[in-house]
């Protein structure tokens, strides 16, 4: 009997949550419209078939071959198994595996990929996951309109027994968080051993983006993951390709329909959102279909003791007839009415004015403390004690160097960060232009956000480029602590960046061979100079293109010190988690995390080829075998078919010899073995002696020397030269600095 009765109770709760589900679920698609595919709620602005959608990239294909029926993004296997109204679609995403038998050959690979274009990957719900032992995983692609990223962990462990279940920490598993506005990417797992020796329990390795509330990784893991199984990852989407304050400037209408506000995401993509104001539910992207909420019917939405009235948005409370008070909870509740009696009190008046006083001292001496302690905090959490114990360490103070600035300055030189003065953008912050009181133009860089993980690479960003002085690097004028997010103060350079000059499809700057000749002995000096010169030794770590700007001499300035490293002077190399930028990344440190002098020297190898060619370094708009830059300039000088890869106007312009030379000198630099390339100080001597030879052969037939600076400066830029334009669009792929976006069609699988 009283299994029959628990039996009775467990339907009946059952039921009445299957009714309270029911009753809350509100109608979410167009009239007329399909509003489920199988289990799968199809709110607008999505839909299955036209005229029920926002436009095509919300259209959701029903496949009804599946028991129950399974949704998909039009035109791609990706599986919808959820959609939010908040901005969130939850899919199903292939798993990246690379699998051995127990003699360590090759029995499957898979490198699962994900191509959106109005969708991106939520940073805030998913992470990237690698599992195994043995195993390394990376996962590289796209990020906003115009940058790549690329990021990964790698495992390795001897036994079972020292993996810990529930820990993902790097025994067995790791995971990295992932960058804002990534739109598409893929996976790549593999071995460093083959699995040998832990093939018995570890036989593959795996890597996968996947929603992080629906992951816990345990031992078992390490065999029972699947080759070709899916797990659940989170995409946000919105509407529309302007924010909101956008579409308020132009004074356009949004999609934003009746009850209902737009407001722009905080996830870096573009577009708005809609939502019901406070009081309402429905779907606020459908005409008035935001409804007024009864909230006198759910105990939960109010706090009545009383009688509770629904308003239109809101709720009151009262008391029944015969009481007066408010009806709520609070206070005195209700309490039966009484003939009043107005008891006046001298007393009273006077404590009641002595109070207020106090109150208001109190007031804003705690509002006076508040402060203090809130600039406090910022000075801690923005790296400040860090600050000061690297710069007691060191020799001299870094203070001579910078200036300290306070943020109402900085405000009043960006006017209030307008968006106009904005010169860069990225994932990880924003370039102001700023004018100081004294008429300096200054470069402001501003961080989108502060953790942990980022106070270091600020902090060794200032005291790196405290230890150096050189006319080619950019200056660091100061720095800012007391705000939310540090701010750093540089000189500002007006002539754009070295990779916006070559690979600009509209760029009117000219470079000649002579001054790409003397950008790349500049910077080759600078990073000579940091190897050998520098009070510290420091190895850039981030050489390319994007991170040396020109000013209006097109004098090289080497910038982006967030990543660099001072080098004791007792060690020839550092042992650091590997990063940089694809396409100049030295092979050898991504393989060891073995950080060396050559390792700059490999990057800059990549710089000069560019100089040579015009190509970007790494783009996936060329043919396979012409996407890595390095690699193809090898290829091509192993071919004796190095002039089909120079830019033409290099050709036309310089002696056939001197471009071998400065081939060679490439060729070089991008040894595989970091032991087999020249040093930074080598390859400086060796570009200067090229460009003295240079002007030698640029001189008059009376033996005066051409003067590049008058064809520089000068309006008739008809002189005679030869100049070279940017034929390819910018790309640029790592870990930091300002990048722009481009869209991608929708395309996706594995």
């Amino acid at each position: 009997m009283a299994i029959r009765r628990a039996v009775i109770q467990v339907l009946v709760i059952k039921c009445m949550l299957l009714i309270a589900n029911a009753a809350i679920e509100v109608p979410t698609a167009k009239p007329g419209c399909q509003d489920r595919c199988g289990n799968v709620s199809i709110p607008y602005p999505f839909g299955t078939i036209e005229n029920c959608y926002y436009d095509p990239e919300f259209l959701i294909t029903c496949d009804e071959t599946f028991d129950p029926p399974q949704a998909f993004l039009t035109g791609s296997p990706i599986n919808v198994t959820n959609i939010t109204l908040q901005g969130k679609m939850h899919v199903l995403q292939f798993v990246a595996s690379d699998c051995y038998n127990a003699s360590g050959a090759g029995v499957y690979n898979n490198v699962p990929s994900l191509q959106l274009s109005k969708f991106v990957i939520s940073y805030s719900d998913n992470k990237f996951v690698t599992v195994g032992c043995d195993t390394e995983a990376t996962i590289q692609g796209r990020q906003g309109r115009e940058g790549y990223m690329s990021t990964g962990c790698s495992t390795k462990c001897d036994s079972i027994d020292s993996i810990s279940n529930g820990s993902c920490s790097g025994i067995g598993c790791c995971q990295v968080s992932l960058p804002e506005s990534v739109s598409n990417f893929n996976v790549t797992a593999s071995s460093f051993n083959n699995h040998r020796g832990v093939w018995n329990f570890s036989p593959c390795s795996y890597g996968f983006v996947v929603e992080e509330d629906q992951f816990n990784f345990t031992s078992n893991l390490l065999q029972d993951l699947q080759n070709g199984q899916k797990l659940p990852m989170v995409l946000d989407w919105t509407i529309g390709n302007e924010s909101c304050k956008i579409l308020q400037e132009k004074m356009m209408p949004s999609e934003c329909e009746g009850n209902s506000a737009c407001y722009d995401p905080d996830n870096g993509s573009t577009g708005y959102r809609c939502k019901c104001f406070d009081g309402f539910d429905g779907n606020p992207y459908l005409s008035n279909d935001c409804q007024d909420i009864d909230e006198c019917e759910d105990q939960t939405l109010n706090d009545c003791e009383r009688i509770c009235t629904n308003t239109v948005g809101n709720y009151t409370c009262s008391c029944p007839k015969g009481y007066h008070g408010d009806g709520r909870k609070a206070g005195n509740g209700c309490t039966m009415n009484r003939s009043l009696v107005i008891p006046i009190a001298v007393g009273i008046s006077v404590g009641v004015t002595a109070l207020l006083i106090c109150i208001t001292w109190l007031y804003w001496g705690i509002q006076r403390w508040k402060f203090i302690k809130l600039r406090e905090k910022f000075f801690k959490q923005n790296g400040g004690l860090m600050l000061q114990q690297q710069i007691s360490g060191l020799e001299g103070s870094a203070t001579d160097f910078a200036k300290i600035f306070t943020a109402e300055e900085l405000e009043k030189a960006t006017n209030n960060y307008d968006e106009k003065r904005i010169v860069g953008r990225g994932g990880y912050g924003t370039v102001y232009k700023g004018i100081l009181t004294d008429g300096r133009l200054v470069a402001i860089k501003k961080s989108k956000f502060m953790d942990e993980n980022q106070i270091e690479p600020f902090i060794n960003e200032v005291i790196v480029l405290s230890q150096i002085n050189h006319r080619n690097v950019v200056k660091l004028l100061g720095c800012c602590l007391e705000t939310q997010v540090p701010l750093l103060v540089y000189e500002y350079i007006a002539n754009d960046t070295l990779s916006g000059h070559l690979n600009s499809k509209t760029k009117t700057s000219r470079l000649p061979w002579e001054i790409r000749l003397r950008i790349a002995a500049e910077t080759a000096g600078v990073l000579s100079y940091l190897h050998y010169a520098a009070s510290v030794p420091i190895i850039h770590r981030d050489v390319k293109s994007t991170n040396i700007l020109l000013d209006d001499t097109y004098t090289a300035k080497v910038s982006d010190f967030g990543a660099s490293r001072l080098v004791p002077l007792d060690q020839t190399e550092l042992s650091t988690m590997v990063q940089g930028t694809f396409g100049y990344l030295d092979p050898e440190y991504l393989h060891t995390s073995q950080l060396t002098e050559k390792s700059d020297v490999y990057s800059f190898g990549v710089v000069l080829v560019e100089l040579l060619t015009g190509q970007e370094a790494l783009s996936f708009q060329r043919p396979e075998e012409q996407r890595n830059l390095a690699m193809y300039f090898i290829s091509a000088l192993k071919g004796d078919r190095l002039l089909e890869v120079m830019e033409d106007c290099v050709v036309n312009e310089c002696d056939t010899q001197k471009l071998k030379e400065v081939a060679e000198l490439a060729r070089r630099c991008l040894k595989v073995k970091g032991e087999e390339r020249p040093t930074m100080k080598e390859v400086a001597m060796e570009l200067e002696g090229l460009r003295i030879a240079s002007r030698h052969t640029w001189a008059n037939s009376d033996g005066t020397e051409l003067q590049e600076t008058e064809h520089l400066l000068g309006d008739d830029r008809s002189d005679g030269l030869s100049f070279c334009y940017g034929t390819n669009g910018s790309t640029s792929m790592g870990y930091d600095s300002v990048k722009n976006h481009v869209l991608l069609p929708v395309h996706g699988g594995r």
